[in-house]
């Protein structure tokens, strides 16, 4: 998407809902004001925007909802710092400013007609959740798909009824996994590669979209390349400190790569030489 310099500009955005996923966790539905004279910018699943809270500060956060509706924004986030504590305080009617959209999303159009393999971790469900749901209401596009959720503890786990919505669409299987259960928890207990079995998909015509604690990532690109998916057909979003978003600030940089810029969501065989390693 090219980008303008409306683009970096703050803009008012109203909140008109807000939802709480878990306790630590929740939803912010915002409905941004349009550029003058232009119309609003179109977001790609996988991308981000800066909100801003006057006063306090700004942050990255990923964009949860379809671009089928780009005049309500939904941003998922969990209140672990001073600007996301200030977001979760919100009403509706509050009104924050808000940039964007920035980065690189989910190659969802070259994944027509291919299986896919959507494997997240934690709070890593949300920069992916657009790109699932873009895929549910367009279901007829694509091959099988398999959404893998893992969690740390059974309590972390939200979005119930989403999942099991999603486990209603055709030809979609949904595997859900805790490190550690609890007296009612009804799937599996154990890390995320343990459910690899009983993934059905064929390694010549696959797309993987990893989001989630980077261990993990990891873990899951081993599993696949055991399973012969090619390096060019695994897809991860990266998670670094994003201060301003267009690439100036240098804070997100991975060697030669801003992942507010050139990602957040990147081809493994493009950041492979530096995933993990220690200063990157």
């Amino acid at each position: 998407m090219a980008e303008t310099p409306a683009l970096h500009l703050p803009r008012p955005a109203e909140v008109v809902g807000i939802e709480q996923e878990s306790p630590t966790v929740f939803t912010l539905r915002l409905r941004p004001s349009a550029p003058d004279g232009c119309p609003l910018p179109r977001f790609r699943p996988g991308q981000f925007n800066m909100l801003a809270v006057p006063g306090v500060g700004e942050v990255p956060i990923s964009i949860v909802s379809d671009p089928r509706d780009p005049e309500l924004l939904d941003h998922t986030i969990r209140r672990v710092g001073r600007v996301t504590t200030a977001l979760a305080r919100l009403q509706p009617g509050d009104r924050i400013g808000l940039r964007g959209p920035y980065g690189h999303g989910w190659p969802l159009r070259e994944s027509e007609q291919r299986d896919l393999v959507v494997v997240t971790g934690g709070v890593g469900c949300a920069p992916v959740t657009g790109a699932i749901e873009y895929v549910i209401r367009r279901r007829e596009r694509y091959g099988h798909l398999n959404i893998v959720q893992g969690v740390k503890h059974a309590d972390d786990f939200f979005w119930r009824d989403r999942y099991a919505r999603w486990a209603e669409a055709p030809d979609t299987e949904v595997l859900i996994a805790a490190d550690v259960g609890g007296p009612l928890w009804p799937w599996h207990v154990g890390r995320v590669t343990e459910l690899f079995d009983r993934l059905r998909f064929d390694p010549r015509r696959v797309s993987v979209l990893l989001c989630g604690p980077e261990g993990m990532m990891a873990a899951v690109i081993g599993e696949m390349q055991a399973r012969g998916v090619p390096d060019t057909d695994i897809w991860l979003s990266m998670e670094r400190n994003m201060q301003c978003g267009v690439g100036l600030c240098g804070h997100c940089q991975i060697g030669p790569h801003f992942v507010c810029r050139d990602g957040p969501v990147f081809r493994y065989d493009v950041i492979a030489p530096l995933f993990r390693k220690r200063g990157f």
